[in-house]
Protein backbone atom coordinates (compact mmCIF):
# COMPACT_ATOMS: atom_id res chain seq x y z
CA UNK A 1 0.00 0.00 0.00
CA UNK A 2 1.31 3.45 -0.89
CA UNK A 3 2.10 5.76 1.99
CA UNK A 4 1.88 9.55 1.88
CA UNK A 5 3.53 12.01 4.20
CA UNK A 6 0.24 13.50 5.42
CA UNK A 7 -1.94 13.78 8.52
CA UNK A 8 -5.17 12.49 7.00
CA UNK A 9 -6.09 9.86 4.42
CA UNK A 10 -9.50 11.25 3.42
CA UNK A 11 -10.10 14.50 1.60
CA UNK A 12 -11.82 17.13 3.74
CA UNK A 13 -14.44 18.04 1.18
CA UNK A 14 -16.07 20.80 3.19
CA UNK A 15 -12.79 22.69 3.22
CA UNK A 16 -12.37 22.22 -0.54
CA UNK A 17 -15.85 23.60 -1.19
CA UNK A 18 -15.53 26.58 1.13
CA UNK A 19 -12.06 27.46 -0.17
CA UNK A 20 -13.02 27.44 -3.84
CA UNK A 21 -16.42 29.02 -3.28
CA UNK A 22 -14.60 31.95 -1.65
CA UNK A 23 -12.30 32.27 -4.65
CA UNK A 24 -15.02 31.95 -7.27
CA UNK A 25 -15.59 35.69 -7.58
CA UNK A 26 -11.91 36.55 -8.01
CA UNK A 27 -10.79 37.85 -11.40
CA UNK A 28 -7.40 36.24 -10.76
CA UNK A 29 -8.76 32.82 -9.82
CA UNK A 30 -7.27 31.17 -12.93
CA UNK A 31 -3.63 30.69 -12.00
CA UNK A 32 -2.10 30.11 -15.44
CA UNK A 33 -1.72 32.51 -18.33
CA UNK A 34 -3.94 31.84 -21.38
CA UNK A 35 -0.90 30.58 -23.32
CA UNK A 36 -0.17 28.07 -20.55
CA UNK A 37 -3.77 26.84 -20.60
CA UNK A 38 -3.40 26.11 -24.32
CA UNK A 39 -0.11 24.30 -23.63
CA UNK A 40 -1.83 21.98 -21.17
CA UNK A 41 -4.60 21.13 -23.62
CA UNK A 42 -1.95 20.44 -26.27
CA UNK A 43 -0.32 18.01 -23.82
CA UNK A 44 -3.69 16.31 -23.29
CA UNK A 45 -4.17 15.84 -27.03
CA UNK A 46 -0.61 14.55 -27.45
CA UNK A 47 -0.66 12.09 -24.57
CA UNK A 48 -4.19 10.73 -25.08
CA UNK A 49 -4.24 10.89 -28.89
CA UNK A 50 -8.02 11.18 -28.74
CA UNK A 51 -9.59 12.53 -31.94
CA UNK A 52 -12.07 15.42 -32.11
CA UNK A 53 -15.57 14.23 -31.37
CA UNK A 54 -14.44 12.07 -28.46
CA UNK A 55 -16.54 12.34 -25.30
CA UNK A 56 -14.39 13.90 -22.55
CA UNK A 57 -14.97 14.73 -18.91
CA UNK A 58 -12.90 17.48 -17.29
CA UNK A 59 -12.77 16.57 -13.59
CA UNK A 60 -11.88 19.45 -11.30
CA UNK A 61 -12.90 21.87 -14.01
CA UNK A 62 -13.19 24.89 -11.74
CA UNK A 63 -14.71 27.74 -13.73
CA UNK A 64 -14.43 25.78 -16.98
CA UNK A 65 -11.30 27.21 -18.61
CA UNK A 66 -9.97 23.84 -19.76
CA UNK A 67 -13.46 22.52 -20.47
CA UNK A 68 -14.01 25.38 -22.88
CA UNK A 69 -10.65 24.82 -24.58
CA UNK A 70 -11.54 21.15 -25.03
CA UNK A 71 -14.84 22.18 -26.61
CA UNK A 72 -13.00 24.55 -28.94
CA UNK A 73 -10.70 21.65 -29.89
CA UNK A 74 -13.74 19.73 -31.15
CA UNK A 75 -14.41 17.39 -28.23
CA UNK A 76 -17.83 16.63 -26.75
CA UNK A 77 -17.13 17.67 -23.20
CA UNK A 78 -18.61 17.99 -19.74
CA UNK A 79 -16.93 19.65 -16.77
CA UNK A 80 -17.35 18.62 -13.13
CA UNK A 81 -16.27 20.41 -9.97
CA UNK A 82 -17.08 20.23 -6.27
CA UNK A 83 -17.55 24.01 -5.93
CA UNK A 84 -21.09 25.19 -6.77
CA UNK A 85 -19.98 28.80 -7.08
CA UNK A 86 -17.19 27.97 -9.53
CA UNK A 87 -19.66 26.01 -11.64
CA UNK A 88 -22.05 28.96 -11.53
CA UNK A 89 -19.28 31.30 -12.61
CA UNK A 90 -18.30 28.98 -15.47
CA UNK A 91 -21.86 28.84 -16.78
CA UNK A 92 -21.98 32.64 -16.82
CA UNK A 93 -18.62 32.98 -18.58
CA UNK A 94 -19.11 30.13 -21.09
CA UNK A 95 -22.79 29.98 -22.13
CA UNK A 96 -23.89 26.54 -23.27
CA UNK A 97 -20.92 24.73 -21.74
CA UNK A 98 -22.04 21.64 -19.82
CA UNK A 99 -20.78 22.09 -16.26
CA UNK A 100 -22.08 20.20 -13.24
CA UNK A 101 -21.41 20.05 -9.51
CA UNK A 102 -20.08 16.70 -8.38
CA UNK A 103 -17.57 14.71 -6.35
CA UNK A 104 -14.59 13.19 -8.18
CA UNK A 105 -14.68 10.22 -5.80
CA UNK A 106 -18.34 9.45 -6.66
CA UNK A 107 -18.91 10.48 -10.27
CA UNK A 108 -22.59 10.68 -11.33
CA UNK A 109 -22.06 8.75 -14.56
CA UNK A 110 -22.52 5.18 -15.70
CA UNK A 111 -19.63 2.82 -16.31
CA UNK A 112 -17.87 3.41 -19.63
CA UNK A 113 -19.48 6.81 -20.26
CA UNK A 114 -16.40 8.58 -21.64
CA UNK A 115 -13.61 8.21 -24.17
CA UNK A 116 -11.26 10.42 -22.19
CA UNK A 117 -10.72 12.05 -18.81
CA UNK A 118 -8.78 15.19 -17.98
CA UNK A 119 -7.94 15.45 -14.30
CA UNK A 120 -7.38 19.19 -14.06
CA UNK A 121 -4.86 19.71 -11.28
CA UNK A 122 -7.03 17.72 -8.92
CA UNK A 123 -5.19 14.52 -7.97
CA UNK A 124 -2.90 16.37 -5.55
CA UNK A 125 -6.01 17.54 -3.68
CA UNK A 126 -6.60 13.95 -2.50
CA UNK A 127 -4.35 12.72 0.31
CA UNK A 128 -5.28 9.21 -0.82
CA UNK A 129 -6.07 9.31 -4.57
CA UNK A 130 -7.05 5.67 -4.98
CA UNK A 131 -10.78 6.43 -5.15
CA UNK A 132 -10.38 9.06 -7.85
CA UNK A 133 -8.19 6.66 -9.84
CA UNK A 134 -10.83 3.95 -9.49
CA UNK A 135 -13.62 6.31 -10.57
CA UNK A 136 -11.57 7.47 -13.56
CA UNK A 137 -11.16 3.84 -14.57
CA UNK A 138 -14.86 3.10 -14.06
CA UNK A 139 -16.27 5.91 -16.21
CA UNK A 140 -13.85 5.29 -19.10
CA UNK A 141 -14.83 2.92 -21.87
CA UNK A 142 -12.43 0.05 -22.66
CA UNK A 143 -9.51 1.62 -24.48
CA UNK A 144 -10.32 5.04 -23.00
CA UNK A 145 -7.51 7.34 -21.88
CA UNK A 146 -6.82 9.91 -19.21
CA UNK A 147 -4.29 12.62 -18.36
CA UNK A 148 -3.68 14.29 -15.01
CA UNK A 149 -1.46 17.29 -14.36
CA UNK A 150 -0.20 18.12 -10.88
CA UNK A 151 2.66 19.92 -9.14
CA UNK A 152 5.80 17.79 -9.05
CA UNK A 153 7.30 17.26 -5.59
CA UNK A 154 10.69 16.66 -7.23
CA UNK A 155 10.74 20.27 -8.43
CA UNK A 156 12.64 22.44 -5.92
CA UNK A 157 10.17 25.32 -6.10
CA UNK A 158 7.13 23.09 -5.64
CA UNK A 159 8.77 21.27 -2.76
CA UNK A 160 10.06 24.33 -0.93
CA UNK A 161 6.90 26.39 -1.30
CA UNK A 162 4.12 23.81 -1.18
CA UNK A 163 5.29 20.69 0.67
CA UNK A 164 4.46 20.56 4.37
CA UNK A 165 7.86 19.10 5.23
CA UNK A 166 9.67 22.13 3.78
CA UNK A 167 10.90 24.85 6.16
CA UNK A 168 9.62 27.40 3.62
CA UNK A 169 6.15 25.89 3.25
CA UNK A 170 3.34 28.38 2.71
CA UNK A 171 -0.32 27.49 3.26
CA UNK A 172 -1.48 30.73 1.66
CA UNK A 173 -3.61 30.07 -1.41
CA UNK A 174 -3.98 26.30 -0.98
CA UNK A 175 -6.38 24.01 0.83
CA UNK A 176 -5.41 21.72 3.69
CA UNK A 177 -5.77 18.75 1.35
CA UNK A 178 -3.12 19.78 -1.17
CA UNK A 179 0.46 18.60 -1.53
CA UNK A 180 2.81 18.14 -4.50
CA UNK A 181 2.95 14.61 -5.93
CA UNK A 182 5.85 12.23 -6.27
CA UNK A 183 5.65 11.05 -9.91
CA UNK A 184 6.31 7.40 -9.08
CA UNK A 185 3.57 7.35 -6.45
CA UNK A 186 1.06 8.98 -8.78
CA UNK A 187 1.87 6.48 -11.53
CA UNK A 188 1.57 3.56 -9.10
CA UNK A 189 -1.91 4.63 -7.95
CA UNK A 190 -3.27 4.61 -11.50
CA UNK A 191 -1.40 1.44 -12.43
CA UNK A 192 -2.95 -0.32 -9.43
CA UNK A 193 -6.37 0.90 -10.62
CA UNK A 194 -5.84 -1.08 -13.83
CA UNK A 195 -4.32 1.42 -16.27
CA UNK A 196 -1.20 1.15 -18.35
CA UNK A 197 0.56 4.33 -17.27
CA UNK A 198 3.18 6.73 -18.59
CA UNK A 199 4.75 9.74 -16.89
CA UNK A 200 5.80 12.97 -18.55
CA UNK A 201 6.80 16.39 -17.28
CA UNK A 202 5.97 19.93 -18.31
CA UNK A 203 7.69 23.27 -17.92
CA UNK A 204 6.77 26.67 -19.32
CA UNK A 205 3.43 26.90 -17.52
CA UNK A 206 3.62 30.54 -16.57
CA UNK A 207 1.74 31.51 -13.43
CA UNK A 208 0.01 34.87 -13.44
CA UNK A 209 -1.01 34.93 -9.80
CA UNK A 210 0.04 33.75 -6.34
CA UNK A 211 -2.09 34.35 -3.26
CA UNK A 212 0.88 35.32 -1.10
CA UNK A 213 1.90 38.94 -1.65
CA UNK A 214 5.43 38.13 -0.52
CA UNK A 215 5.82 35.23 -2.93
CA UNK A 216 4.25 37.26 -5.73
CA UNK A 217 7.36 39.45 -5.80
CA UNK A 218 9.39 36.46 -7.02
CA UNK A 219 6.85 35.28 -9.61
CA UNK A 220 8.70 36.75 -12.63
CA UNK A 221 11.87 34.98 -11.49
CA UNK A 222 10.02 31.68 -11.09
CA UNK A 223 8.42 31.98 -14.52
CA UNK A 224 11.80 32.74 -16.12
CA UNK A 225 13.55 29.81 -14.43
CA UNK A 226 10.66 27.52 -15.31
CA UNK A 227 10.73 28.54 -18.98
CA UNK A 228 14.49 28.75 -19.52
CA UNK A 229 16.26 26.49 -17.03
CA UNK A 230 13.78 23.64 -16.61
CA UNK A 231 13.28 23.51 -20.36
CA UNK A 232 16.60 21.64 -20.70
CA UNK A 233 16.03 17.94 -21.31
CA UNK A 234 18.39 16.84 -18.56
CA UNK A 235 16.13 18.55 -16.02
CA UNK A 236 12.92 17.00 -17.31
CA UNK A 237 12.20 14.89 -14.17
CA UNK A 238 12.31 18.00 -11.97
CA UNK A 239 10.06 20.20 -14.09
CA UNK A 240 7.30 21.88 -12.06
CA UNK A 241 4.42 19.74 -13.33
CA UNK A 242 4.08 16.00 -13.66
CA UNK A 243 1.74 14.60 -16.33
CA UNK A 244 0.35 11.19 -15.46
CA UNK A 245 -1.48 9.53 -18.34
CA UNK A 246 -2.75 6.12 -19.19
CA UNK A 247 -5.09 3.81 -21.04
CA UNK A 248 -7.78 1.43 -19.82
CA UNK A 249 -7.30 -1.99 -21.36
CA UNK A 250 -9.43 -2.68 -24.40
CA UNK A 251 -12.22 -5.21 -24.03
CA UNK A 252 -11.17 -8.76 -24.85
Amino acid sequence: MLKYNIMHTAQQKDKEISFFDRHAESDVYDAFTPESNVLLISAFKRLTNLPPGSHIIDIGCGSGVFTQLLREAGYRVVGLDISPKLIERGKNVYPGLELIVGDAEALPFADGSFDGVLLSGIVHHFPDPRKIAAETYRVLRPGGRFMAFDPNRMNPFMYLYRDRSSPLYSSVGVTENERPLLPKQAAAVFKNAGFSVTTDYLSGLALRYLASKQARIFLPIYNWVDRVIFGFGILKPVRPFVLTSGEKPAAT
